[in-house]
């Protein structure tokens, strides 16, 4: 039993000064192997362009500066991809969605309209002979006419010389019955009855003046001409419309045609009457395109006895579309997508758990309602960006990552690296949609309120800041959406508008500076969005700030070269630099 004992402590005394020779080199062999892993990990990028990554040393193979080892955060990251802070997430309520499959039964497409008269219904009021108008009933549009109502009297040289050859040819009807049928038949193609034919031959007198009487009950639609003026045979004098019923007239864009068919079930709404719902049917679907608006008109006919529908009040149509309800189609939301000139893009989050995005080029199809068909470019299951895409887009611009209008990627230049020799990135308008001149005078007015806003910031000046934020605000909301003819730039401004506004509303609500500033941060990257994709006709310089906002960068708007920090004011007051020039 000793024996076994001592056999027992000789061998753990063995073990013990095994591991204490050899446990520690495995150790640091494990240490060494790992530290050659992490080594083997490294990237490399150049600080002038953060979208390259090389697995080992050596030159930027755009600029030729050396390569520096990437940040830890950089690590396992694409050329294109970046990544948000899940602060950055929450602050800017950027949402995401899975992509999916959906069939078109139940796609409820929204059109919008305006009432126009019937048509149909119209007709116009003419003279039926020469003269002057010697006294006018109808003083102004919108009265109501009945079917025999006098509505003027003229006075017609060619009716006096007329009247006067009948009483003559009446002495000699007996003897000369052609010639006096004759006169009589004259008098009737001016629209004369015979019993007022009969009633100036009775006495013998010429009548000086001839009433013009309404053909049709209705309404004056519109109003030709004023008393006084000289007519000619068959000129218009009014137009007289039949409202009982009005036309709702719908755009229907090109992409949506196929979507629609005659005798289609419609509900038409509007906001006069936003608990009423009127249900029809598509009457009409016009063959003729027009090139400038990119739409045909739908036409459906409403009742209007009650006139409860006025021409030119707005309306909107819900419609199910006409195409097969089996028909599977892969559907993002119209806010999810960012539109520059041809080109459509979303931004595709890579990692289910983590906040990290790539910018993805797409192609769409035919729009269902408030949503897209993808037809190339994203795939079932894909996640991406629904709400805040701008947000995410100028996060991608500021780590010089391909975005909206960075196509390529890289990092937009500064003006301390223009000193240097390289040139200072411009946005021309060959990136923009197309958008009419009095919509970019528009987006000027708010332009410059921004401007004001950002000179108040300038001069730390918070009592100031509150007032321009609600003359910001007014001028927003006169800019006219139906001026975007274009698809992609109404859907481009209706999501930019609404983080444009959120942003100046929440900075005219608080009278703290430093919360002023950080809510002009997020309006400043909407707002250079909104230059870069519809232009204001005027040179524009984008600046930015990398120590503001805690160091994490923050761009702003001047019509100046010069730089004057709204983040810091006096402070700091020439801190930033030009990194974009907007023509």
């Amino acid at each position: 039993m000793k024996k076994i004992l001592i056999y027992i402590g000789i061998l753990a005394v063995g073990l013990l000064l095994g591991w204490f020779f050899f446990g520690n080199s495995a150790t640091k062999e494990t240490a060494h192997n790992h530290s050659e892993t992490a080594k083997m990990n490294q990237k490399w990028t150049c600080s002038m362009h953060p979208q390259i990554m090389q697995p080992e040393a050596g030159d930027c193979p755009i600029c030729g500066m050396d390569l520096i080892p990437a940040e830890t955060s950089a690590e396992g990251l694409n050329a294109n991809e970046f990544s948000l802070t899940k602060n950055a997430m929450a602050l800017a309520n950027i949402q995401t969605s899975i992509v999916g499959n959906s069939t078109s039964k139940d796609a409820i497409i929204k059109l919008s309209g305006k009432i126009a008269e019937n048509e149909e219904a119209n007709v116009v009021q003419a003279s039926y002979f020469s003269g002057r108008i010697e006294r006018l009933n109808i003083s102004s549009t919108g009265e109501e006419v009945r079917r025999g109502q006098l509505l003027a009297t003229i006075y017609s040289p060619e009716l006096f010389s007329a009247q006067q050859e009948l009483i003559t040819a009446s002495s000699f009807k007996d003897s000369q019955p052609a010639l006096y049928k004759a006169v009589r038949n004259k008098l009737k193609l001016w629209k004369i009855s015979d019993s007022q034919i009969d009633q100036i031959e009775a006495s013998g007198k010429v009548k000086q003046n001839f009433p013009i009487y309404a053909t049709v009950s209705g309404t004056v639609s519109e109003k030709l001409v004023e008393q006084g003026d000289y007519v000619k045979q068959g000129q218009a004098l009014l137009k007289i419309t039949n409202l009982n019923t009005v036309w709702a007239l719908f755009d229907v864009y090109e992409n949506q045609i196929e979507l629609f068919k005659k005798g289609q079930d419609i509900r038409v709404t509007t906001s006069a009457y936003p608990n009423k719902e009127f249900k029809k049917i598509v009457d009409f679907i016009d063959p003729t395109f027009n090139s400038a608006t990119r739409t045909v008109k739908l036409r459906v006919v409403l009742n209007n006895a009650n006139r409860e529908f006025k021409t030119g009040m707005f309306v909107e149509g819900n419609i199910k579309n006409a195409l097969s309800n089996k028909e599977q189609r892969l559907m993002i939301p119209s806010s999810a997508i960012l539109w520059t000139g041809e080109r459509s893009v979303v931004y595709l989050k890579t990692n289910p758990d983590e906040p990290i995005f790539e910018m993805k080029e797409i192609t769409i199809g035919k729009q269902l309602g408030e949503q897209y068909e993808v037809v190339d470019g994203l795939k079932s299951g894909d996640e991406i960006v629904t709400n805040g895409t701008f947000t995410v887009d100028a996060s991608a611009q500021l780590q010089g990552k391909k975005s909206m209008m960075n196509k390529e990627g890289g990092k937009t230049t500064t003006g301390h690296e223009a000193h240097l020799g390289m040139e200072i990135s411009n946005t021309t308008e060959n990136k923009r949609l197309k958008v009419s001149t009095k919509f970019q005078e528009q987006l000027k007015i708010v332009f410059n309120n921004y401007i004001k806003l950002k000179d108040a910031l300038v001069k730390d000046d918070a009592e100031n800041v509150i007032k321009e934020a609600k003359s910001t605000l007014n001028s927003l909301t006169n800019v006219d959406i139906k001026l975007l003819k274009d698809e992609k730039a109404h859907i481009n401004w209706k999501a930019l508008e609404k983080e444009i506004k959120s942003s100046v509303t929440s900075i005219s609500d608080i009278s703290n500076i430093k919360e002023q500033r950080s809510h002009f941060k997020h309006l400043s990257e909407h707002f250079i969005s909104a230059i870069e994709a519809f232009g204001i006709n005027e040179k524009v310089y984008s600046q930015f700030c990398p120590m503001a906002d805690n160091d994490n960068g923050a761009y702003w708007l001047s019509r100046e070269e010069k730089v004057l920090n709204p983040y810091f004011g006096d402070a700091m007051l020439k801190c930033g630099s030009v990194k974009q020039v907007i023509e």
